[in-house]
């Protein structure tokens, strides 16, 4: 473990990031450290990894764990969470939806009980756009009608609506924000997409293209889209973090809890990332068919103008060409210290 850093003595804000040592967790708590905040992690590093933290002081633990919970918030004067924990393969959420349950909802659940206990008032959470279910227009805002395909979707879904009860009933304030696709690395180099097994459309492709992955299988050619393919709104990582230092900052000044949607506002079909990961690269991809996947809808695009008009965000990676950019010179870094 880390050593526990002399600024967390200090009578200051302490911003506690649950699951900050995954993917997008660990490109927050990097925007933190360099904004010369306190931060101290949760993670089980089931899924995140310990050398992504560098000098952020972890405390390893699971959130369904009470024990561990009441005594980290007892050592622990946590002005707010940022809490990025949870399952999210929307594929294996329908297969196995006891796990997502338990992990996103009453994991959640049993983080806030104790966060309440010890005065915690702040909490954003990482929700997504499987919120919406099969978008009934788009670009989708945050009024579309919620209805969610998959377990992991309903999920999230619940903690947001449990959010605005608790807001009601314990004074405790949120900002839910809405992903749609997470993409890309950290323009520095020192962080990157790492998930095992990887699911994600991008990393996986560059997987390909780098030559550890032999085949990559798109799912569906059949959709009612242009090209048959899904078309997603894909968001980079750092403009995700960004927003959620706007969140925190909105709090900070005393708004009421809301939610935003983060996106970009502009769509691409697989075949398009397939085609832009090969310019980039330089390498020709070896792709074939799979059938459907359950709870895939065929389109999501963000309208992401509340965000930028209320919390001023503005995503700085808007080009998919960055984007891949970025994640094609973390693959290269492959093994991952």
């Amino acid at each position: 473990m880390i050593s526990k850093p002399e600024t967390l003595d200090k009578p200051m804000p302490l911003i506690c990031v649950v699951g900050g040592a995954g993917y997008i967790g660990s490109h927050m708590v990097m925007l933190l450290r360099s904004l010369q905040y306190r931060v101290v992690v949760i993670d089980d590093l089931s899924n995140g990894f310990q050398s992504s933290l560098a000098d952020a002081y972890l405390e390893k633990g699971s959130i369904l764990d009470s024990v561990f919970l009441e005594r980290f918030f007892s050592e622990h004067a946590v002005d707010a969470i940022i809490h990025f924990a949870s399952s999210i393969q929307v594929g294996e959420s329908v297969k196995n939806p006891q796990k997502y349950y338990k992990n996103n909802l009453v994991g959640t659940l049993n983080l806030l009980e104790h966060a309440l206990a010890h005065g915690v008032e702040k909490i954003i959470f990482s929700s997504t756009a499987a919120v919406f279910g099969n978008p009934q227009y788009v670009p989708i805002d945050e009024a579309h009608p919620h209805e969610p395909l998959s377990p992991y979707g309903k999920s999230k879904l619940f903690v947001e609506q449990i959010l605005a009860d608790y807001e009601l009933a314990y004074g405790l304030r949120s900002v839910c924000l809405r992903y749609f696709n997470a993409a890309g690395a950290s323009a520095c180099g020192k962080l990157g997409e790492r998930h095992d097994p990887e699911t994600h459309l991008i990393p996986l492709l560059l997987q390909q293209a780098s030559g550890r992955l032999e085949k990559f299988s798109v799912f569906g050619d059949d959709y009612s889209t242009p090209d048959g393919t899904c078309i997603r709104d894909y968001i980079h990582v750092e403009d995700l973090c960004t927003a959620h230092l706007l969140a925190l900052k909105y709090l900070d000044t005393g708004n009421a809890s809301d939610l935003f949607n983060l996106g970009t506002g502009k769509g691409h079909s697989v075949t398009e990332v397939i085609k832009t990961v090969e310019e980039v690269t330089g390498n020709k991809l070896n792709i074939c068919v799979s059938p459907k996947r359950p709870g895939d809808p065929a389109i999501l695009v963000a309208d992401g103008q509340r965000a930028k008009s209320i919390l001023g965000w503005q995503p700085k990676y808007v080009d998919l060409k960055d984007i891949i950019r970025h994640a094609w010179s973390w693959e290269q870094k492959y093994p991952w210290q």
